[in-house]
């Protein structure tokens, strides 16, 4: 299978930089260690001492969808029942870097997608009371996305050719499930507060006592990168169960879900077919990739979840 790049970053940023930037703008932070934490696809992460961090957009993309995240989350962090990186400064553009930036606190926890999907199921129960909390009515002025949370039939043309790359049989299974999704009944009703990317590299466990029959368990403690964060279809957030879960931990997110009265009937066969769409893409990304192995797993339950 192809594999999908990383975006070429058009801004260098490194530990010089982010020192300059805190230095002139918060002085009161500038005695703080700067370290690297994570260089995503379209942040640089830098540790700030031990409690925080700062986010700075890798390119120009980027810039517009954190403006995002420092107007909305301080809105709906007070909904949320999980921990969310509300900004705590908004940088400025400064010492030759071109974008705003962001301090937020460090919030501690691994990547779910470190972890076995059968340990993540222990989770699923809070991953549905973040999405019934989120998934309300978003106002006029909410953000757009072109890719998230839109009618399937807007990213059609663009699916296809992704799936073009999944190797047969596969091909032809994940193409049945998108087409059953497209001629399924559409969102109706108010544009719902989406994540848009609830991915499990974008969720953070933390251990606590043994799960059922003495396994290992993960809390979820915190959901991250809302860059994403749009308003529309709830199916495009719900796609992540086949992306999170084995069957047992997908029957209870389901179940937990289903009295939200804000979902159509039409909801899960979209949200399947959203799924295939995630699924090809990230089972195309080098295999050192977290959101590899993620992809591959989805596949692998879509397909066997008929």
């Amino acid at each position: 299978m192809s594999r999908t790049p990383r975006p070429a970053a058009d801004v260098r940023v490194d530990p010089e930089l982010v020192r300059a930037l805190v230095r002139g703008q918060f002085p009161q932070l500038a005695g703080l260690e700067v370290r690297f934490a994570d260089d995503g696809w379209d942040n640089a992460i830098y540790r700030l001492g031990p409690d925080l961090a700062v986010r700075l957009p890798r390119r120009d993309l980027a810039h517009a969808l954190l403006l995002n995240e420092i107007r909305w989350l301080p809105f709906l962090a007070p909904r949320l029942p999980l921990q969310v990186p509300v900004p705590l400064h908004r940088g400025k553009p400064g010492e030759g870097y071109p974008y705003h930036w962001v301090v937020v606190p460090w919030l501690s926890g691994r990547s779910a997608a470190t972890v076995p999907a059968q340990v993540r199921d222990d989770y699923a129960p809070a991953l549905a009371a973040f999405f019934r909390a989120l998934h309300v009515p978003a106002p006029a002025d909410a953000p757009r996305n072109a890719v998230r949370g839109v009618p399937l039939r807007e990213r059609d043309e663009a699916v296809r050719s992704r799936l073009q790359a999944v190797p047969a049989p596969e091909r032809g299974a994940l193409l049945s499930i998108w087409e059953q999704g497209l001629a399924a009944d559409g969102h109706v009703g108010a544009r719902l507060w989406l994540h848009g990317d609830p991915h499990p590299h974008n969720m953070l466990v933390r251990d606590e006592a043994a799960g059922g029959e003495g396994r290992p368990a993960e809390r979820l403690g915190a959901v991250i990168d809302f860059g994403d964060l749009t308003a529309g279809d709830p199916a495009s957030d719900l796609a992540v169960a086949w992306l999170h879960f084995t069957p047992r931990g997908r029957a209870e997110f389901r179940e937990r879900l289903e009295g939200h009265r804000l979902y159509s009937p039409g909801t899960w066969i979209r949200a399947r077919a959203w799924a295939a769409n995630y699924a090809a893409l990230m089972s195309g990304l080098p295999q050192d990739d977290p959101l590899h192995g993620v992809g591959a797993h989805g596949i692998d339950h879509l397909l066997s979840d008929s």
